[in-house]
């Protein structure tokens, strides 16, 4: 008996002091911080993480931070606002090995002890979770130990997944794509997406980062090669002479293709000149594999691709600056596929290369992960939305908001490659007043310097000799802006040079190496080291004396990669520009452009507080939009493959948080048929920048741009030519939509709303637009359908179902949830208008502060209600932050058929108090064009106060 009950009584104090011991370790696991909660974990290895923290940043926003250190580092983001800790009710919990942070809107779940985490609705359903595949492996780069991050998460089968920048892919959906998020020469790396699931992650990190499916490409020496004549091992490579290809220089054979960079071309041949060559490779392959191969092909020149017979690419690009495409094909496992690549290189110094990826097994289709090359730590921003812009808002809310740019900024640039004068200039501004071809902005390119003094900022006064004169005629005589190209980059020996050479600004790696760059003779050059604040305020303070002070208007800026040479390997690349005032360039590369911008935006506001800052920046990164910057897609090729790719790109770049994007209307780069053309090539060049033209005018900001032929309008066309007229059509329409556009502009600061929208934004439940890559909205209006292929006149539009669309052209009805053959002749493209919009309309202009958007005609699209808030303010200065604006609220009932503008909303200064308002009412049994002055209209004298108009119907 005694025995007994020692025994009970020791059980019972074994169960009381284990029951204490797990009280102990779960008081041990986590601590609370003020905005959140620091986990212990259990390390198994070095690669595993020590720590990790959850900060509630709102209730739908979480920051997940990992350490595998003892404390996390204390440096602060230059993506991420410094936070503050918010006014967020949330709790936790721990029920095992199971914690659970809570706020009204998210559940953030964390599974010990490896510390995966997971996040899930009010309700419990699960929104995203991390796979365990979680590394940090210790590296070294100039010095500096940092960590190598992987973080996996799990992806629905059905998820899509958009944002991440923008890239020239033609892919809308990055779904199980490989993507390297690297800044290039029209490649912008974004590390935020924005899920068809309704969250976004935004990746805190600044290095080079590969996304998504992140092995590796591989040389297509992992494929089974067979030569021309069967022999196993190899492709069999024929360099020949262009004009005669009969005439070879060299055969040979080779596993793998891979020209891509300058320290890759003396692989060629010695003595093969490219510029006068033809390069053919030839054979078969077969994989180990059977399903989707992906093939990645990198190019300058015209190259075509053959695999099994079926033509997989066939493109051009300019030699200097290379293109890329990915090519899909389904192979057999072990069956020979025959294989053919003619490649006609663009100059002596061109480039090639082709790399595979094997078919995705299952399991890697249901996941996708960042891969960064260097980290202090992991950390990303898990944002949840009821729809994609409520995600955008969340990211906004960490990075800033999307400041307003000038209204001007809405209305059409001219730019050329390049004003060589004053003259020029002047020239090109009063042909455009003398012809009414509306315009804004005239844009200076880049060498308005004297030959040997890039970097200096001065204009070389035998072309411009009153640069100020000539910027004060643009503006009193002309009512045009002026923007300017400036670089951060210096010529050896210059004065700014020895300046900031002197105080240690600079990147020395190229002038060490004593690399020419290509003007004239050649300089040496390098760039200013973007990090370092002193240098920044320097580079502001050369800017403002020698350019701003003249009345400059808004900055170019470009190279903004930094692209210190061209066509350089990326580890030399980050050679380059090491090592930078924060640290290696390895853990800091993709973030240049964001502190240039940084740098103007902080300075012109500084100098000048209440006159809007522009930016033009080549490159991007997150938060870039809170330095009133826009991007456009860099120097991109005249062909109707790269100004289809511009779709996805743009589309997908403002989906990455970003809402200003642009692009150079007409390619920047054109095939040397078209410099000095016959009939055929000059007429599809005329064709091919009609189309762009059109494409261009509906989407952020305006704007064309190119080298020889000329882009301006009446250099395209005569007058009398449909492509002039086309192009004058849509100019003059840009203008009359400047109440909508520019209402678009103040939803995107005070709304947090993009512009630019994916399908997916506003249709999100319709399953038949997550891969469309050639559509998208213009508002929440205007359904965008640009034509992309020469000599078509008609082309296929999916109308999203949900509601019915108009036509704007005739205003006829079609119902929504269809797939049409829309009509698109030569001068037009299709364009529809949603049912139920309310579409603000304007006088015809010639510049946007021609005179007040009076009276405005209200197009009202009936069949389902209806709402628009028509914004306004001075245009031109903050004092929208501090309230300067005014909100005009349209709304359309159509059960009751009536049209209420709601009392005006706030005031500035010079805001017309009164102001006519002409209604047009489109039903689908009347069909009204958008551009047509009605004189079947209702007019409404508005004096601010609410007005409700009943139609008769």
């Amino acid at each position: 008996m005694k025995t007994m009950v020692k025994h009970v009584l020791w059980s019972t104090c074994t169960i009381f002091f284990a029951a204490l011991c797990l009280h102990a370790v779960a008081q041990d696991t986590y601590k609370k911080v003020p905005d959140g909660i620091v986990v212990n974990l259990s390390q198994k290895s070095t690669q595993d993480a020590r720590l990790l923290r959850l900060q509630v940043v709102s209730d739908n926003i979480i920051h997940v931070t990992a350490t595998p250190e003892n404390s996390f580092p204390s440096k602060q983001s230059l993506m991420a606002l410094q936070p503050v800790t918010p006014a967020v009710n949330w709790h936790v919990v721990q029920k095992g090995n199971h914690l659970l942070l809570s706020t009204s809107s998210v559940t953030v779940h964390v599974w010990l002890p490896a510390g995966t985490v997971s996040f899930t609705d009010k309700s419990g359903k699960v929104i995203l979770n991390e796979n365990p595949e979680r590394t940090f492996t210790p590296i070294s780069n100039n010095g500096e130990s940092s960590y190598h991050i992987i973080q996996s998460f799990h992806s629905q089968a059905d998820e899509a997944i958009y944002g991440l920048g923008q890239h020239q892919n033609g892919i809308v959906n990055f779904k199980n794509q490989h993507l390297e998020l690297l800044q290039n020469n029209t490649e912008v790396a974004v590390p935020f997406l924005v899920s068809s699931k309704n969250y976004g992650i935004l990746w805190d990190n600044y290095s080079l980062t590969k996304f998504g499916d992140t092995r590796d490409y591989q040389p297509i020496s992992g494929l089974k090669l067979f030569a021309a004549d069967g022999s196993e091992g190899w492709l069999t490579a024929t360099y020949a002479k262009k004009i005669d290809t009969t005439h070879v220089f060299a055969q040979r054979a080779e596993s793998d293709i891979d020209y891509s960079s300058l320290e890759t071309m003396k692989n060629f041949p010695q003595g093969y000149k490219l510029g006068e060559g033809k390069v053919s490779w030839t054979g078969s392959i077969a994989s180990a594999y059977t399903g989707s191969h992906q093939f990645w092909l990198k190019y300058a020149g015209y190259v075509k691709i053959w695999i099994d017979g079926k033509l997989l690419a066939d493109r051009w690009r300019q030699g200097w600056n290379p293109g890329t495409a990915v090519l899909n094909i389904d192979l057999i496992k072990g069956k020979k596929y025959p294989i053919k690549i003619e490649w006609f290189p663009d100059a002596d110094e061109s480039f090639i290369a082709l790399k595979w990826l094997a078919p995705l097994s299952q399991a890697q289709q249901n996941k996708y992960a960042f891969d960064s090359e260097s980290g202090d730590q992991l950390n990303y921003y898990f944002v949840y939305g009821k729809n994609a812009d409520d995600v955008i808002s969340g990211y906004r809310t960490v990075t800033g908001k999307a400041v307003m740019m000038p209204r001007w900024a809405m209305g059409f640039w001219q730019s050329r490659e390049r004003y060589k004068t004053q003259a020029e200039i002047l020239n090109t501004v009063k042909e455009f007043r003398d012809r009414k071809i509306p315009l804004d902005n005239i844009v200076e390119d880049w060498s308005y310097w004297k030959e040997d003094q890039w970097g200096s900022q001065d204009f070389d006064e035998t072309r411009f000799p009153d640069p100020t004169g000539m910027i004060g005629t643009l503006h009193d005589r002309y009512h045009t802006h002026f923007m300017i190209s400036v670089w951060p980059k210096f010529y050896e020996g210059i004065n700014s040079y020895q300046y900031f050479d002197k105080n240690g600004w600079l990147y020395k790696r190229n002038i060490a190496n004593h690399q020419r760059d290509w003007i004239g003779k050649g300089y040496f050059s390098t760039f200013y080291d973007a990090y370092n604040p002193k240098a920044r305020e320097a580079f502001w303070d050369l800017m403002n004396k020698k350019l701003y002070s003249k009345g400059v208007d808004a900055w170019w800026m470009d190279a903004s990669e930094p692209d210190i040479t061209s066509n350089l390997s990326i580890q030399s690349r980050k050679d380059f520009m090491n090592p930078t005032y924060l640290g290696s360039s390895t853990q800091y590369f993709n973030a240049f452009p964001l502190q240039n911008a940084k740098g103007i935006y902080e300075g012109q506001r500084s100098t000048n507080p209440n006159s809007r800052v522009f930016l033009l920046t080549r490159s991007a990164y997150a938060g870039l939009q809170r330095y009133a910057a826009a991007t456009w897609s860099g120097d991109i090729a005249a062909r109707w493959d790269d100004m289809k790719n511009q779709i996805p790109a743009g589309i997908n770049f403002a989906l990455s948080g970003i809402p200003y994007w642009t692009m150079d209307i007409g390619g920047f780069a054109v095939e040397h048929r078209y410099e000095q053309p016959n009939e055929r090539d000059l007429a599809e060049w005329r064709e091919q920048m009609t189309r762009w033209y059109q494409f261009g005018s509906f989407v952020p900001l305006f704007r064309v741009h190119g080298q020889f032929p000329y882009r301006e309008i009446y250099n395209v066309a005569p007058e009398n030519h449909p492509a002039y007229q086309s192009m004058l059509f849509y100019d003059k329409l840009r203008y009359r939509l400047m109440p909508y556009i520019y209402s678009l502009a103040g939803m995107a600061y005070h709304r947090d709303y993009t512009l630019m929208r994916g399908l997916i934004m506003d249709y999100g439940r319709d399953e038949k637009v997550k891969n469309i890559a050639d559509e998208y909205l213009f508002g929440p209006a205007l359904l965008i359908n640009p034509v992309c292929q020469y000599g078509v006149t008609s082309r296929d539009v999916y109308l999203p179902q949900g509601n019915g669309w108009y036509n704007l052209y005739n205003g006829k009805y079609t119902y929504g949830g269809q797939t049409i053959r829309a009509d698109a002749p030569y001068d037009r493209i299709p364009v529809y208008i949603k049912e139920g919009s309310i579409i603000p309309f304007g006088p015809d202009m010639q510049y946007t502060d021609e005179k007040p958007a009076d009276p405005i005609s209200l197009y009202v699209y009936a069949g389902k209600d209806g709402n628009f808030t028509l914004y306004e303010d001075e245009g031109i200065n903050y004092n929208y932050e501090k309230g300067a604006f005014s909100t005009i609220q349209l709304s359309y009932n159509e059960a009751s058929k009536t049209l209420t503008i709601h009392g005006r909303q706030g005031g500035f200064p010079g805001m017309l108090s009164k102001r006519r308002f002409n209604i047009v009412l489109i039903r689908k049994d009347k069909a009204v064009p958008l551009n047509s002055d009605s004189t079947n209209t209702q007019q409404i004298n508005y004096e601010g106060k609410e007005v409700t108009l009943k139609f008769n119907l």
